[in-house]
């Protein structure tokens, strides 16, 4: 359990750093990096990060993703308190890093809807990204894991997908703690409801649909 906890923390210290680092560059500079070039380095830190510890600890690297895992019965209801602790952790640190090196940023890659871009439309789309994500998820991972050869590249590539095309809109994040952790820094929390609940709302549904569509295969080891 406890290199499962170093794992995620790990991982998710790289997620946020990588992704938000990419996002705080490209406010500080700009635009240099662009939002394409923002939304690959989603997509491809999340894919190098399942390669490097999927057999470890299952790369949830997202509380929503450990919620859903274990509402799937696939994974344990006590661990998941450890997992969100182990993946706060390493998104704090990310953000505080990024704070001490980018002192100039305003943002840290905190997400906020559009500018006039209703919350509960923000809500709708987030939920329905990290349906989607947690779909491709649930459909290419091993128990609780992702792992594979192909699970780092579908994972990394719907995260691209959508980052690419739901990212001026609601940041993409997919991820409750991706949007506490920059919150925690910047003081605006006036959004976190919609960041915490959409995704993890959506994680659960995407489990729901796998269960209607594969009936009992769904949440055997093997398969889901």
């Amino acid at each position: 359990m406890k290199k499962q906890l170093i794992a995620e923390t790990i991982g998710t210290f790289a997620l946020i750093f990588c992704g938000c680092g990419a996002m705080t560059i490209n406010e500080i500079t700009g635009g240099s990096i662009s939002h394409v070039g923002v939304a690959s380095v989603w997509g491809l830190i999340v894919m190098a990060m399942i390669y490097a510890f999927g057999e470890t600890s299952g790369a949830h690297f997202n509380p929503a993703v450990s919620i859903a895992f274990a509402y799937a019965k696939k994974f344990e209801w006590n661990k998941v308190p450890s997992y969100i602790l182990a993946q706060s952790v390493g998104a704090i640190l990310a953000i505080a890093l990024l704070a001490f090196l980018f002192p100039e940023s305003q943002f840290l890659g905190e997400t906020t809807p559009m500018e006039g871009f209703p919350a509960y439309k923000a809500a709708i789309l987030e939920f329905i990204l990290t349906f989607f994500l947690m779909v491709v998820i649930i459909n290419v991972s091993t128990g609780s894991k992702e792992t594979g050869i192909m699970a780092g590249i579908a994972i990394g590539g719907v995260i691209l997908l959508e980052a690419m095309f739901a990212g001026p809109i609601t940041k993409a994040s997919m991820n409750p703690i991706r949007s506490i952790a920059p919150a925690l820094f910047t003081g605006n929390y006036q959004y976190l409801w919609l960041y915490i609940s959409a995704p993890i709302l959506g994680a659960l549904a995407a489990v729901i649909s796998c269960k209607l569509i594969k009936e009992d295969q769904c949440c055997k080891e093997s398969n889901c």
